[in-house]
Parts: structure tokens; C-alpha cells; sequence
């Protein structure tokens, strides 16, 4: 089902920073891949391996994200929610589609199309995947952020995007910060209504995208219709840095020291970074040698069960 023209992604490239949130356009609202009928048997495929995430639409800004399917349970199926995502009240997410083997040739198309726009500036593209929402009408998407550059896709419907700047100290403090990338824990990330006037704001419609960075905090407000959103992510060599100096930084307060804010003092992250680059390598050795699983942010997709 491979279609150059809907997997484009129109973009100023070159002014494109991979570190700056920006809006782009694109066609793949059209893709055959992404018709109602194809994602209910998607979901259906997806379930049976536990790779559905969804909760009702009683979630507002301030619901933990990680939180939000525990406290406000969908108990339909998949195929139910979607098939009837119009009055569902839901929010589904299909995780790491890019696990099947149809939707992993989507997830290429796209980042195949774009891969050497990026690589001229952001080099070192793996731990590919995938992400599809659907979602009911006024549903929301709790405030979060996620560790992947994302471009996110407007496919159907139309939903109101907000997006906070990664450097932005007020949207998410660095500590929360340091946390998620060591813990992959959200909870010191907290909604204030206020932050809203912080935000970028993209009312998007189909045809239509936002591009942000890995940990740009992030909120959702769907429309008067449902919705189909789809996000394309990966890490680059630069967040894989940020990441482990991030999680420098969180060992680094557990014993009581409080580092200046990463990319704030250079010296000190080429020495966090060389450092604990030395560990994280001796460690993946260990296990190497000892027979174990490695898992490795620099796989070509994600793996199955991180979200």
C-alpha cells in the first residue's frame, strides 16, 4: 500500500531545528491505511497482544497521564470503541503499530520520506514508531510529554494542540525532567491552567501537523467530531544525549547534588555524559555476555512494550 504523495510531509526544511516546535502540512489523510474499517481490524490485532491504551472521556488536563486508563476505564473492546468512536466517549490510543507488519510499511513511508532532511541536521534516526488515536468528540489528552521527537498527523476530525517549549522551566522543571528520562514517571509534570497562555497553539485539521520535541509538554482538547491522529516518532543521536544526561542528573540528585540544567554547562555535561556513556556500555556488556535481553535505544523500531 506504499503511497509517495499522501506519506510526504510538507515542511520548511531548510530551516528546520529539531529542537523547535513548528507546524507542517501533509496529505496522508488519504492514506488507505488509515480508513475507519482498517483501523477496527487494526485495534482487534493490537488488543490481542495488550497494545491498546484507552480510557473514557471523564479525563480533563489535569488527569496523570499514566494514571488516566486506571482511574477512568473504557471497558468496551477496541473494535467496539471503534467501530462506535462517534458516541464511545473514549480516547484510544493504538500503541507501537509499527509491531504490525502492514502498519510497520506506513511508519516507513513516512520517516523513509523525511529521514534525509532530518539526518542533515539531526543525524542518527532509529527506535522508529508508531502511535494512532482515535478519539470521541470533546475527549481530552491529559497534559504529558513523551521522550521521542514526534511528528503528529491530523487525520480526521479537528483538535485544538497545545505545546510547551522543552526548555520551558515553567511547563515542566527540570527535575521532572530528570525523573521521566530515568524512571519514565510523569508525576512531577503538573497542570495549571495558566500554562495555556505559555503555549503554542495549533487548531488542527486534516492535512494538517505539529512537530515537537522529545519531553515538549503537550495537552489535547478534540473537537465537536471524532478524531484520527497519528504520530510517527523516533530518537536521533542528540536524544539519546539528552537522555542519558537527564538520567545523569537524576542520580546525581539522589545523592544530594544539584547539577546545573542540562546543555547549561558544556564541561560538566561532556563529563556526565562520557561517563555515564562508560557505565550504560559496561552494563549492556554484562548482560550481553550473560545471555540476557538487551534493550537498546538505538533499535530500529521501538520496542513493543514501552509507552
Amino acid at each position: 500500500m506504499s503511497d509517495k504523495r499522501t506519506a510526504r510531509v510538507d515542511l520548511d526544511w531548510a530551516n528546520f531545528d529539531p529542537w523547535r516546535i513548528q507546524g507542517f502540512r501533509h496529505r496522508l489523510m488519504e492514506h488507505p491505511l488509515l480508513q475507519p474499517d482498517q483501523l477496527v481490524a487494526l485495534g482487534g490485532r493490537l488488543e490481542a497482544h495488550g497494545r491498546v491504551r484507552t480510557h473514557s472521556n471523564a479525563v480533563d488536563a489535569g488527569t496523570s497521564f499514566n494514571n488516566a486508563p486506571r482511574l477512568h476505564p473504557n471497558k468496551r473492546s477496541a473494535t467496539d470503541t471503534l467501530e462506535h468512536i462517534a458516541d464511545a466517549k473514549a480516547w484510544m490510543s493504538l500503541l507501537n503499530v509499527q509491531t504490525d507488519p502492514l502498519y510497520r510499511t506506513l511508519v516507513d513511508e513516512v520517516l523513509d520520506g523525511i529521514a534525509s532532511d532530518i539526518e542533515a541536521r539531526d543525524p542518527g534516526m532509529c527506535y522508529r514508531g508508531g502511535w494512532i488515536f482515535v478519539t470521541s468528540p470533546s475527549t481530552v489528552t491529559p497534559f504529558h510529554f513523551d521522550k521521542e521527537h514526534n511528528f503528529l498527523f491530523q487525520v480526521r476530525g479537528r483538535k485544538t494542540v497545545y505545546v510547551w517549549d522543552h526548555r520551558d522551566t515553567e511547563a515542566a522543571s527540570e527535575a521532572a525532567r530528570d525523573r521521566f528520562h530515568a524512571c519514565h514517571e510523569r508525576d512531577l509534570l503538573v497542570w495549571r491552567d495558566e500554562l495555556r497562555e505559555r503555549a503554542q497553539k495549533f487548531e488542527l485539521e486534516p492535512g494538517q501537523g505539529a512537530y515537537m520535541p522529545s519531553t515538549s509538554p503537550h495537552m489535547v482538547e478534540n473537537g465537536a467530531e471524532p478524531s484520527i491522529t497519528m504520530s510517527f516518532t523516533y530518537y536521533t543521536d542528540a536524544t539519546r544525549r539528552d537522555s542519558l544526561l537527564h538520567r545523569a542528573h537524576y542520580r546525581l540528585r539522589q545523592w544530594g547534588i544539584e547539577a546545573p540544567a542540562v546543555d547549561s554547562n558544556r564541561l560538566l555535561d561532556g563529563f556526565l555524559h562520557a561517563s555515564f556513556r562508560s557505565i550504560s556500555n559496561a552494563r549492556l556488556l554484562v548482560r550481553r555476555v550473560a545471555g540476557r535481553t538487551i534493550r537498546s535505544d538505538r533499535a530500529a523500531y521501538a520496542h513493543s512494550d514501552v509507552h
